[in-house]
C-alpha cells in the first residue's frame, strides 16, 4: 500500500489481505467440516493442503494451464482423503493418530517430489479486477479477487443447504450423529464416511492450489504455515456451519493479514508478534470453545465417541 494512504491504508489492506489469507482457510475449512459432519476428524489436512500445492504447482508448470493444476490438487487430497477413510475404517484405529500420520506422510512426499519444482516458475491463476480501471494502481490490487474466493463463497450455501434439503446431506448428518441409527434403517457408516473424508480432501487440495497459483503464488516447503491444522479449531468456531466457515475463514484472514497490513504503513515494531495473530487466535478459541456446554452446540455426536 501507497505510503501516502498514511494509517488509512491499514483498513484497506488488511481487507485485501484478508480475502487472500482466508481462501485456502476457507477451502480447508469447508472440507473439514464435511467430514467432521460424518462422524469423523481429519487433522491430516495440513499434509493434504501441502501435497496439493506442490501437486498444482508442478502440473502447472508441465501443462501451462494453472486450472488443470487445480484440478489435479483437488485429486491428489481426494486420494489423501480415501486412504485416511480407508485406514480410519479399520478396528481400533485411531482417527486422531492416522491423521497425524497422513500430515507428516504428505508434507514428506511434497518435500520430496516438489524438489524440482522451488526454482521454475508455473503459470499462475489469474485474478478479477473489480476496480474496472477506474482505481489508483494500488487500490486496484486491493480490489482484485481470485475466482476460486468466488467459488469457495458460492460452495458455502450450497453445501449448508445440501445439509438440510438433501437426502445425501442427511444421510452424512445421521452417520454423524449415530452410526447405530444409520445402520438400523440400512446405511453403512464406513462408505458414507470414506466418501465425506475424500470430499474434505477434495476441498483442502484446491485450498493448497491457491497458496502455489496465486497466493503468494510459488512453490516452497514452507507453503502452508499451519493452516490445515488452524482449520480444525476455524469449524469448531464455526458450529459445524459451512455459511459461518466463511466468516470464521475471514476473521482468520484478516488476523493473518494484519502484520503485512501494518509493515505496509511503516510499523515495524513488534511485526513478528503480529504475524502470530492466526495461531494466538487459534489458541483463544480452543480455550473459549473448551467448555464442555460450549463444544457439544452443534458437534456431531459421533465426534464425541472415541473410536
Amino acid at each position: 500500500m501507497d505510503g501516502d494512504l498514511g494509517l488509512w491504508g491499514v483498513p484497506l489492506a488488511i481487507f485485501a489481505g484478508a480475502i487472500r489469507v482466508s481462501t485456502p482457510f476457507l477451502f480447508v475449512s469447508l472440507g473439514e467440516c464435511i467430514t467432521e459432519k460424518a462422524g469423523r476428524i481429519n487433522l491430516g489436512l495440513e499434509g493434504t493442503l501441502v501435497f496439493g500445492a506442490m501437486a498444482g504447482y508442478a502440473i502447472s508448470y508441465n501443462t501451462g494451464s494453472p486450472w488443470l493444476g487445480v484440478l489435479a490438487a483437488a485429486l491428489a487430497g481426494s486420494l489423501f482423503g480415501v486412504l485416511h477413510g480407508l485406514i480410519c475404517s479399520l478396528p481400533k484405529v485411531n482417527d486422531v493418530a492416522v491423521g497425524i500420520a497422513l500430515m507428516l506422510l504428505g508434507t514428506g512426499l511434497a518435500f520430496f517430489f516438489g524438489k524440482p519444482y522451488i526454482q521454475p516458475k508455473a503459470p499462475i491463476l489469474p485474478g478479477f479486477d473489480l476496480s474496472f480501471g477506474l482505481l489508483p494502481p494500488r487500490l486496484a490490487e486491493a480490489a482484485t479477487i481470485n475466482p476460486l474466493f468466488l467459488i469457495g463463497l458460492a460452495a458455502a450455501p450450497i453445501l449448508a443447504w445440501g445439509f438440510r434439503n438433501t437426502r445425501t446431506g442427511l444421510v452424512v448428518r445421521m452417520v454423524g450423529d449415530s452410526g447405530d441409527a444409520a445402520k438400523a434403517v440400512g446405511i453403512a457408516a464406513m462408505p458414507v464416511r470414506v466418501a465425506a473424508t475424500a470430499a474434505g480432501g477434495f476441498f483442502a487440495g484446491i485450498g493448497g492450489a491457491f497458496l502455489s497459483l496465486y497466493y503468494p503464488g510459488s512453490w516452497n516447503e514452507a507453503l502452508s504455515s499451519g493452516q490445515g491444522l488452524m482449520a480444525v479449531a476455524l469449524v469448531i468456531f464455526a458450529r459445524w456451519n459451512p455459511v459461518a466457515c466463511v466468516w470464521a475463514a475471514f476473521v482468520f484472514g484478516g488476523a493473518g493479514a494484519l502484520g503485512p497490513a501494518l509493515q505496509s504503513v511503516g510499523v515495524t515494531q513488534g511485526y513478528y508478534l503480529f504475524n502470530a495473530a492466526p495461531y494466538l487466535l487459534t489458541l483463544v478459541i480452543m480455550a473459549v470453545m473448551c467448555s464442555r456446554k460450549q463444544s457439544l452446540a452443534g458437534m456431531p455426536a459421533e465426534l464425541g465417541i472415541a473410536r
